[in-house]
């Protein structure tokens, strides 16, 4: 260890930037904050056995910060760091001098960090993943980012791994990783159906909760964060970073913007039972929220707003600062597009309470690169008061939750939502009101990762989560499901036809819906999850996506393709722009009118009729004069209908072919509409 720090030249180096920052080729300026540590040193590995090869204190403090300058590094070397300080749990301080620590700013780790309690126990260095010191130059070959405006962009939300494990077009060693998403067949995929940008769920680096690798499950989805700038292991066939950017150059170079699922609202530390692994042991008191009694913190009880043992406190400048780094290092050094953050509610805590005018937000604002991104919020958290849909600034986008919900509902048959429907597909101006916010503020979606896959909600009425270890009790019991008289897989016919139309309805209203639309991967294949609704612990075929189809999941997916490229053709349908509604201008302007299925104009009484489920929604382009024509028929009987003004073509009906265009026009100036359907004319 000796000779190894005698070819080492060391000098203070410099407070700024933090992380490791290569200054030229061997030489590294290491800034690290630790405000509380009365010593740090830099531990420096062997890349291949991660044998230690050095430890060095650091020489330069500048106020909160640690700094240390090395030149003579070898590229490839591995690092981690080590603390000293007092151990004094009551007042927050964990600081264990043998204990080795991840650096929260390390861009890249050598291998996925797995749970071993021995290991950890006997603080063993083998029992971390380390970071990785090399360069990060790439070749962009000149592709810039694709820049979708935000009424345009037709989210698909995938899985890294479970998108293209079982693809039988994508090489076998490329199955599951960065690499295996951004293969030809996988793209003509996502162009064919229309998406115009792919949101990847969590891709930063994370670890498996300890209950789970005790069960022999892992935490699939990566929402349980280790390192904040450094890309999943996991998905690497030898370089993560490469690999990364491969993915987001070749996704580029299609016009296929790419978003992150970020997790800023706690870490793989957990509660106060947790392991020690990065954050705790070099600024426990200043990373993490904590209750307190009066004017004393209690520092051994960390707040739990989101489920998961602790709560990152955005509002301290530190934390704020290394959310706001990693944020532009994603735009900037890996070129995506935007993010989703998770349980956002999260990033505005300030006093422990949501403001919608919280520093956090101010200073996304302003920020040149920034505000330039996609920025969507999960509006909510588990914490007290934590559910704020339509509280965000103006710029970000929603999760609708009440979309979801009042689809699902309407379209099994509730009485009553009618109105609240009509609503929800007219961009939910209850919420995100016009003249203050655009439509596309409202994120509309019918499944997401965490709950019930399309083809799931239609074929279980329960949760079936038996497989996650706990007894069926996880996972959301309201799912507003509707299983056709048979709980999971069916061959009988009638109850098979039912299911599709069921899923054309609700795709159909999704399409023709004000807002961003959101997309769960898999939905358009059929993809289901045996009635597992909380499927983050199943990283085996119960996520992987199928893709092979039978007669009727095909002809879905064209259903599916028909329905986003008829959401293309109509720029009504992207984006409403009203003769009262002055927060956007544009070249056309549109007239909604909603009629009675006899065609007399729908009156505000009308609204209040509890039995009504039927009625007919018409968007006219008043510059063209042209418009489209919406039957809904909610009602488990045929209705028959006459359309306000001249004869239409039909352009779908979701009870007729499958729900596919016919083949030859079809004229009429009344239609009959099947129960428990929908149709579009022109």
């Amino acid at each position: 260890m000796a000779d190894q720090i005698a070819l080492l030249k060391m000098s203070p180096g410099k407070p700024a930037p933090l992380g490791p920052t290569q200054l030229s080729a061997g030489c590294w300026n290491f800034a690290v904050y630790a405000p509380d540590a009365t010593g740090l040193q830099l531990c420096l590995f062997r890349p291949d056995t991660e044998e230690l090869l050095a430890e060095i204190p650091f020489s330069g403090r500048t106020g909160e910060i640690w700094h240390l300058q090395l030149q003579g590094v070898a590229d490839g070397t591995l690092y981690a760091l080590k603390a000293a300080g007092p151990n004094q749990p009551d007042r927050g301080l964990l600081f264990d001098s043998n204990r080795l620590l991840l650096d929260p700013y390390c861009r890249q780790l050598n291998r996925p960090q797995y749970w071993h309690e021995q290991q950890y126990v006997s603080r063993s260095h083998y029992s971390l993943a380390k970071g990785v010191l090399s360069s990060t130059e790439f070749d962009w070959q000149g592709v810039t980012k694709p820049q979708i405006p935000r009424e345009k962009t037709v989210l698909y939300e995938a899985h890294i791994k479970g998108l293209t494990m079982q693809h039988p077009a994508v090489p076998e060693a490329l199955r599951g990783t960065y690499l295996g998403l951004c293969q030809p067949e996988v793209i003509a995929h996502l162009k064919a159906l229309g998406i115009t940008t792919v949101q990847l769920l969590p891709v930063a680096a994370f670890m498996a909760e300890p209950r789970l690798s005790s069960l022999k499950l892992t935490n699939y989805w990566g929402y349980n964060p280790l390192a904040f700038f450094a890309p999943e292991p996991r998905y690497q066939v030898e370089d993560a970073v490469q690999e990364f950017k491969t993915l987001v150059r070749t996704l580029h170079q299609h016009g296929l913007e790419v978003i992150l699922d970020v997790v800023f609202n706690h870490t793989a530390e957990a509660g106060e039972d947790g392991p020690v692994l990065s954050f705790r042991g070099l600024a426990n008191r200043q990373y993490y929220l904590f209750h307190s009694h009066g004017e004393m913190i209690d520092y051994q009880n960390y707040c739990n707003f989101t489920g998961c043992g602790n709560t990152l406190n955005l509002s301290h400048p530190a934390l704020q600062k290394m959310v706001l780094d990693a944020l532009r290092y994603w735009l900037t050094e890996m070129q995506v597009d935007g993010f989703r953050f998770d349980l956002a509610v999260t990033l505005g805590r300030e006093h422990k309470r949501f403001n919608p005018y919280a520093a956090f937000f101010q200073i996304i604002a302003q920020d040149p690169v920034l505000s330039q991104a996609k920025l969507i919020a999960e509006p909510w958290d588990v914490g007290p008061f934590g559910y704020h849909l339509g509280q965000f600034p103006a710029h970000w986008s929603e999760l609708n939750d009440k979309f979801r919900d009042t689809c699902r509902a309407f379209w099994r048959g509730d009485s009553g939502t009618l109105p609240e429907f009509a609503t929800r597909l007219l961009g939910s101006r209850d919420i995100f009101q016009k003249h203050h916010k655009p439509a596309s503020c409202s994120v509309n979606y019918l499944c997401y990762h965490d709950g019930f896959t399309l083809q799931d909600l239609v074929s279980y009425q329960h949760k079936h989560n038996w497989l996650n270890g706990e007894e069926n009790r996880d996972g959301h019991s309201h799912n507003l499901s509707c299983n056709h008289g048979v709980e999971g897989p069916s061959s009988d016919p009638a109850i098979v036809a039912a299911r599709y139309q069921h899923k054309r309805n609700l795709v159909a209203t999704l399409l023709l819906s004000q807002g961003i639309i959101h997309w769960l991967g898999g939905d358009e294949l059929s993809h289901s999850q045996h009635g597992n609704n909380n499927a983050y612990c199943q990283d085996n075929p119960i996520s992987w996506l199928n893709w092979q189809l039978d007669g009727h999941s095909t002809k879905f997916l064209q259903f599916v393709r028909q329905m986003m490229a008829l959401r293309s053709q109509f720029s009504c349908l992207q984006q409403l722009s009203l003769l009262d509604d002055q927060y956007q201008l544009h070249g056309d302007k549109h007239q909604v009118h909603w009629y009675l299925l006899d065609a007399t104009p729908m009156q505000e009484q009308h609204w209040h009729q509890a039995e009504l489920n039927c009625c007919m929604l018409e968007i006219i382009n008043t510059n063209s004069q042209q418009s489209l024509l919406v039957l809904i028929n909610g009602s488990a009987r045929n209705e028959a209908v006459l359309f306000p003004g001249n004869s239409r073509q039909l352009v779908f009906d979701t009870a007729l072919d499958d729900g596919l265009q016919p083949v030859k026009p079809l004229q009429a100036s009344q239609w009959l509409q099947t129960a428990h359907s929908l149709s579009v004319w022109q």
